[in-house]
């Protein structure tokens, strides 16, 4: 038997206090004084490992608007082998993959470059940027949620 399922909308609708939690959570990081940028590129990847179309199309969107390279959102999903990204970002993308894929666990290696490239505080930040978009990747892989479309540019319609 289908039913359709929820959509982003509904979750503040129906779950309003769950969803202001996990809204919350995924604020502290950059209130905390993390590059937004970083935290994009960050959550793009453990969207896209979790196979949530909805918030891999809101962090490409979100990151266009605040200045991401397009290479950077282009190669995101091959950072190992894309020169393009500092050691900063390579820590974070790495540690964001290591806490996305649990089971595989988190290495001594993975910690001490987070370790390297972080403060203990940045780091624990980082962690719950981490974890906010692996709950919102939950609830978007789950329920399906249509991804969000690209504005269509003015000039774009008259072409």
């Amino acid at each position: 038997m289908s039913h359709e399922r929820s959509e982003y909308e509904d979750f503040k609708r129906i779950a309003p206090d769950a969803y202001e939690l996990v809204l919350a959570l995924g604020q502290v990081a950059a209130k905390a004084g993390l590059d937004k940028q970083l935290l994009e590129l960050v959550k793009l990847r453990a969207s896209q490992i979790n196979g949530c179309a909805f918030c891999v199309q809101h962090h490409i969107l979100f990151s266009e608007r605040i200045g991401v390279p397009v290479d950077k959102l282009n190669l995101v999903a091959v950072w190992r082998e894309a020169s393009i990204f500092s050691a900063r970002e390579r820590a974070a993308l790495a540690w964001a993959e290591a806490l996305t894929f649990l089971p595989d666990g988190v290495s001594d290696e993975v910690y001490t470059e987070a370790s390297r490239e972080f403060s203990e505080t940045e780091l624990m930040y980082l962690t719950s940027a981490v974890a906010s978009i692996n709950v919102w990747n939950r609830f978007g892989a789950a329920y399906r949620w249509t991804p969000t479309k690209r504005p269509v540019a003015a000039n774009a319609a008259a072409s």
